[in-house]
């Protein structure tokens, strides 16, 4: 039986900024203007998210409509979007609330400072029965550096290169520090009370992890599976191409957990696969697509580029069943062009300032917002070149 196509979500963070790369905030006042928008605590960024629905056409549609109302309003503001992940031209060194009477707007300032003012996009898949949903959390667990190597954008801060791919992730803070493999739901329940009760918790959405269970009473009533490693991928299509990555892994997951299950299919101990995924996330972080990683199977060594390559062949039956092999087809120009970092970084390297390159891919993503707004029923396979 060809097997359904999960309900996806996206929450999306994004800079705004002058076109020339400077990052101007104005969080707060869009909030209040526009539908569908909320503030982060740093009003240099803000958030918009689209509601669940399985069909990527449809998700094309609602990840677009948001950024339309927003550009409009940017415009005679002098203002844009701009991609990336970090403060790429500056300024780290200060926080700039964009609600400066909010009392857990100020704990974040006083306990983390700038760390968290970066912009990601959070991936959310739903899965209603509990031991299919631990199942394909562990999963995602242990090959969530993938998925950092594929959206790795945050190479810059306050104008310079930083030495990693994922700024972001080296810099925003994990909490708590260590977090287990999730056993069942019990486990996670029993876990989330201890972390509650001893303070390394405030609540319980403050579990700030590579891929989490998610809920309206968390953590007892979960349906979705939440995936927060990933760096801002600005470009919608190369977004879904990541997500049909995650959502075919998961539904051969849920025809075949034995075979795909961590927890089954490791010869490795819960804590060694914890231990494992968090080495390989902090691995991606620093180089993305030519990290040196370790297979959660057994432990053996293999490059990001080429785990993820063996993937998607393996995948490519499942994908043509359900028609999805052309969502997946901007996956293979960003292992053979690399990432938004790789890209960046090499544009550095031949003289472009930082500043430039920001300016730049800002430009070009609102040019590419508009070739699919003028189409939206492209091949996604050739879509934007």
């Amino acid at each position: 039986m060809t097997p359904l196509l999960l309900s996806k979500g996206f929450e999306v963070e994004m800079y705004t900024g002058l076109p020339d790369g400077t990052v101007v905030g104005c969080a707060a006042e869009a909030a209040r203007a526009l539908a569908g928008f909320v503030t982060e605590p740093d009003q240099r960024n803000l958030e918009y998210t689209t509601p669940p629905e399985a069909d990527y056409q449809r998700q094309l549609a609602l990840l677009l409509e948001p950024r339309q109302r927003l550009r409009q309003w940017l415009r005679p503001r002098g203002l844009t979007l701009l991609p990336g992940s970090t403060l790429a031209t500056g300024d780290s060194q200060r926080f700039e609330r964009s609600d400066p009477g909010n009392a857990y707007h100020s704990h974040i300032e006083q306990t983390y400072g700038t760390r968290v003012v970066t912009a990601s996009v959070h991936i959310n898949l739903g899965v209603a029965a509990m031991e299919p949903l631990f199942a394909g959390l562990r999963l995602i667990r242990c090959e969530a550096a993938l998925l950092l190597a594929l959206s790795a954008s945050s190479p810059f801060l306050d104008g310079r290169p930083t030495g990693a791919h994922s700024q972001r992730w080296l810099q925003f803070p994990l909490t708590p520090a260590e977090v287990p493999l999730f056993l069942s739901h019990a486990h996670y329940i029993a876990w989330v009370n201890d972390q509650l009760a001893s303070g390394a918790m405030t609540n319980v959405r403050h579990l700030w992890t590579s891929v989490r269970p998610n809920g309206d009473n968390r953590p007892h009533d979960l349906n979705r599976i939440e995936v927060r490693i990933c760096d801002l991928l600005a470009d919608p299509l190369e977004l879904l191409a990541v997500t049909a990555f995650i959502e075919l892994q998961l539904l051969r997951l849920l025809e075949d957990p034995a075979a795909f299950d961590p927890m089954q299919a490791s010869g490795l101990s819960p804590a060694e696969l914890a231990h494992l995924a968090d080495a390989n996330d902090r691995a991606a972080a620093q180089g993305s697509l030519d990290a040196q990683l370790y297979h959660w199977r057994d432990g053996h060594s293999l490059r990001a580029r080429d785990w993820i390559a063996a993937t998607l062949g393996d995948l490519q039956p499942l994908a043509a069943e359900l028609g999805l092999a052309p969502r997946l087809a901007p996956l293979a120009d960003l292992l053979s062009r690399g990432n938004t970092a790789m890209r960046w970084l090499a544009l550095h390297r031949s003289g472009a300032s930082v500043a430039d390159i920001v300016a730049a891919e800002a430009s070009a993503l609102e040019a590419r917002e508009k070739a699919l707004e003028a189409s939206p029923a492209t091949d996604p396979a050739s879509a934007l070149g």
